[in-house]
C-alpha cells in the first residue's frame, strides 16, 4: 500500500484530495498555451498545488482505500495517520519529500511548507494521449514598396533643344516604372509562394505528429464507477443483475492499430486471463478486454480484482 498512488488516482477525478492531518492537494484546470520564445506548444492540463490549511478529514481518501482494497474504514484512516507521521518525520529530519508524480515538499526557514508540482502527468482526462512539441517559427518576408522612391531619383533633365530632338525621351520614365512594377510584382509573388509552401509543410509535419500518438496511444474511460439502484420484484425469480442476454465485459484498453490490439491479447492470456477481441467502437478503435460475464456480480468482482493488481484504469462494458 503506497498512499501516493491512491492520491494520484484521485487527482484524476476531483479537484481536491484532502490528507487528512497533513494538507489538500488541488488541482485548477488550464488552457493550451504557446511560448514565443521556445515555440512550444502545451497541450491543456491541470495545475497541481498544495494547501496546508485544510486538514480537515472529508473522508474521500480513507473511502477510496477502503473500498479499493477491501479493507475497513477504520484501518484505512489509520494507514493514512501512520503515512503522514512518515511524512512529517521525513520533512523534520532531510531538506525535502519526495511524492511520486505528485511533487516534492519542503520546509521554508519560518517552517512553513512549500511544494514544487511535478510534470511528468497530467491529470487532466480530456488531453489524454497530447503532449508538448516544438515546431520550427515559420519565417514571414516583408516586401517593401520602393516603387515611387526609385521613380523620384531618377535622374531626367530635359531641355528644350533636346525635346525637338528626341521628344520620345519622357516614355522612358514611364517605362523604367512599368518594368520595375514587373519585378516587384515577380518578387512578391516569389515570396508569396515560398511562405505558403512553408505554411504547408509545417501542417503536414502537425498532421503527422497528431497521428502517431494517436496510433500509438491507448483510451481508457477513466470515469467513476458507479453501481445503478434497482428495485428487486418479490415476484420475480431472477436477480437484478440477470439481464436477457445481457454481457459485461471488462476492457483492457482500445487501439488504433489492430496488430497493437492483438499483441495485448496475448500478452493477457500470457497471464492467464481470457482475452478476447471485442470489436470497434464508434471512433474506429479495436477494444481488447480481460474476461467476459454474463452475471453482473462476477463482473464487479473481477473488476476490482484487475484494477488492484493489474491496471487501475480498466472499465465495465455492458451490452446486450
Amino acid at each position: 500500500m503506497v498512499l501516493e498512488h491512491y492520491i494520484s488516482d484521485l487527482l484524476y477525478r476531483y479537484n481536491c484530495v484532502v490528507v487528512p492531518g497533513f494538507g489538500a492537494f488541488l488541482t485548477q484546470r488550464t488552457s493550451a498555451k504557446i511560448n514565443q520564445d521556445t515555440n512550444t506548444f502545451y497541450a491543456p492540463t491541470k495545475l497541481l498545488a498544495f494547501n496546508g490549511q485544510l486538514t480537515s478529514n472529508d473522508g474521500l481518501l480513507a473511502s477510496y482505500i477502503s473500498e479499493t482494497d477491501r479493507i475497513s474504514f477504520e484501518v484505512a484512516h489509520n494507514f493514512i495517520e501512520e503515512q503522514v507521521k512518515k511524512w512529517e518525520r521525513t520533512l523534520a529530519n532531510e531538506s525535502s519529500l519526495l511524492v511520486k508524480n505528485i511533487g516534492v515538499l519542503s520546509r521554508n526557514n519560518e517552517g512553513s511548507l512549500l511544494f514544487q508540482p511535478a510534470s511528468e502527468i497530467n491529470y487532466l482526462t480530456s488531453s489524454f494521449g497530447l503532449s508538448n512539441f516544438s515546431s520550427l517559427p515559420i519565417t514571414r518576408e516583408v516586401l517593401k514598396e520602393e516603387i515611387v522612391e526609385l521613380e523620384e531619383n531618377i535622374p531626367l533633365v530635359i531641355t528644350s533643344e533636346r525635346r525637338q530632338s528626341t521628344g520620345f525621351r519622357p516614355y522612358l520614365k514611364y517605362a523604367a516604372v512599368l518594368l520595375l512594377a514587373f519585378s516587384t510584382g515577380l518578387t512578391a509573388y516569389k515570396v508569396f509562394e515560398k511562405q505558403r509552401t512553408n505554411e504547408e509543410v509545417a501542417r503536414t509535419n502537425a498532421r503527422e505528429y497528431v497521428t502517431k500518438q494517436i496510433q500509438e496511444a491507448t483510451f481508457f474511460d477513466l470515469t467513476p464507477l458507479e453501481l445503478p439502484t434497482v428495485t428487486v420484484d418479490a415476484t420475480s425469480s431472477k436477480l437484478p443483475s440477470e439481464k436477457e442476454g445481457e454481457m459485461h465485459h471488462i476492457v483492457a484498453g482500445a487501439f488504433r492499430i489492430k496488430a497493437n490490439a492483438e499483441r495485448k491479447i496475448e500478452e493477457l492470456k500470457a497471464k492467464g486471463y481470457n482475452s478476447t477481441y471485442y470489436g470497434t467502437n464508434d471512433y474506429g478503435l479495436h477494444v481488447v478486454t480481460y474476461e467476459s460475464f454474463s452475471d453482473a456480480t462476477d463482473a464487479l468482482n473481477a473488476l476490482k480484482e484487475i484494477k488492484r493488481v493489474q491496471s487501475k484504469d480498466a472499465w465495465l462494458l455492458s451490452k446486450k
